[in-house]
């Protein structure tokens, strides 16, 4: 996306793409395996809140490229989106390389050279770049009136992001967070018979809810605990409750029955149950069976029995609020993203590094997080976008006409970005 904001903001431009895999857009691929989530049909503002504490960081670069605008984009790619019914888009046969092989066919019209096989190495004495050829090992010195770095996080290495440029940038001034997992699973030691008998079953229909938050949704059991959407999008929280209780872990707790009140479950379950057996008397008064009875069974298993049904107050209670010890984070090879990277404190308005203003950084190498649900991808290209244009700019000569990045800004954001010359620590 960088690219191709260069290239439309000044034609004549040469824009190289270099990339240190056999071939782009690994991650993009993957992310299409079980149907690409491009965007979500939220409006700009709660869009925006997904992203917490970097919301206001990436407001500027979001408004100049909502997720109408992003999903306009795929569509003349001949996406030809549509809104599932959780409000996601998704382009109509739902596949990531379809859209890649024509995106790129643009940007080779548009004149974009691509380079692969090619391993950034940093910088020499200089300030030209270095990288080297992986199957030859020969190097090479390119000087380039403009960087723009977007090297990922180091989740899913074998696609290609390792994080291994961290020490390289660190060496050079610019601040780094250390990586955290996002977007998740978490650690339970379930039990040998739960794992065998309900690993990969997924808990549908519960609100999941940790300190003030509370989510509703499903997720999955695993054999080595909890992951899926429903996770993911309280990772963040349950990961900063595992650091501040390292050593007794994260309770997070389970409202099996959200459409009850706890009242309601206490009538009906304190009905005679006569000869029914307690697992039956759950299921047919609270409809309460297979892998919910069983979580019950393997987390409070003192109110799963038939004495349970003596206080039927407590066993609602217990019901509507089951606690689940989660006891770490799954490994960050794992997570679908991170957290961590280059501070913003590091970035000026528009992504330039203060450390080296012809130096750019974009996406998840930025130290940014977002759940799934298309916000992560829409962040990425709105920051590629962004920085495109700011590096096209950056390179003209002052005499030259170049689109203005405060043209798509309000006039508040516009004094805003007038006036703050970089994200400093105290927004961070």
């Amino acid at each position: 996306m960088a690219a191709e904001a260069a290239l439309a903001a000044r034609p004549e431009l040469t824009v190289c793409i270099f990339e240190a895999k056999p071939s782009l857009a690994r991650k993009f691929l993957m992310a299409g395996k079980s149907g690409l989530n491009l965007t979500h049909v939220e409006q700009t503002k709660a869009f925006l809140s997904r992203f917490g504490r970097a919301s206001s960081k990436l407001k500027s670069q979001i408004d100049a490229f909502p997720p109408y605008e992003l999903r306009r984009w795929a569509d003349d790619l001949g996406a030809d989106t549509f809104v599932g019914s959780s409000g996601r888009i998704f382009p109509a046969i739902m596949k990531a390389s379809p859209l890649l092989r024509t995106w790129l066919r643009r940007l080779q019209r548009q004149g974009a050279e691509v380079r692969l096989n090619q391993k950034w190495l940093g910088w020499n004495d200089d300030g030209h770049l270095k990288f080297v050829d992986v199957k030859t090992g020969y190097e090479q010195v390119i000087d380039a009136g403009a960087t723009i770095l977007a090297l990922g996080g180091a989740s899913w290495p074998r696609l290609g992001s390792v994080g291994d440029w961290v020490p390289m940038l660190e060496e050079a001034g610019i601040p780094c967070a250390p990586w955290k997992p996002a977007n998740c699973g978490f650690e339970i030691d379930w039990s040998d018979f739960f794992k065998e008998k309900f690993g990969g079953d997924p808990v549908k229909n519960v609100r999941v809810s940790i300190g003030e938050e509370a989510v509703r949704g499903e997720f999955v059991v695993s054999g080595k605990g909890v992951e899926g959407s429903l996770i993911y999008t309280l990772s963040a929280t349950i990961r900063e409750a595992l650091e501040q209780e390292e050593k007794d872990g994260a309770t997070v707790f389970l409202d099996l029955t959200p459409d009850r009140t706890e009242a309601q479950l206490a009538d009906r379950l304190s009905t005679p149950r006569g000869k029914r057996s307690f697992a039956t008397h759950l299921r047919k008064s609270v409809r309460l069976e297979g892998v919910k009875a069983a979580l019950l069974r393997e987390l409070v298993p003192e109110m799963a029995q038939a004495s349970a049904l003596d206080n039927p107050k407590a066993l609602a209670r217990i019901i509507k609020a089951l606690p689940l010890k989660l006891a770490r984070s799954r490994p960050i090879e794992e997570a679908i993203s991170v957290a961590g990277g280059v501070r913003w404190s590091a970035l000026l308005y528009d992504l330039s590094v203060r450390a080296r203003p012809d130096v750019y950084c974009v996406g998840e190498m930025v130290d940014w997080e977002a759940p799934t649900g298309g916000y992560l991808l829409t962040a990425s290209m709105a920051q590629g976008r962004w920085a495109g244009k700011a590096a096209a700019e950056a390179v003209l000569p002052e005499d030259e006409d170049v689109p203005d990045l405060n043209d798509e800004l309000s006039e508040e954001e516009r004094d805003f970005a007038s006036d703050l010359p970089s994200f400093t620590e105290e927004n961070d």
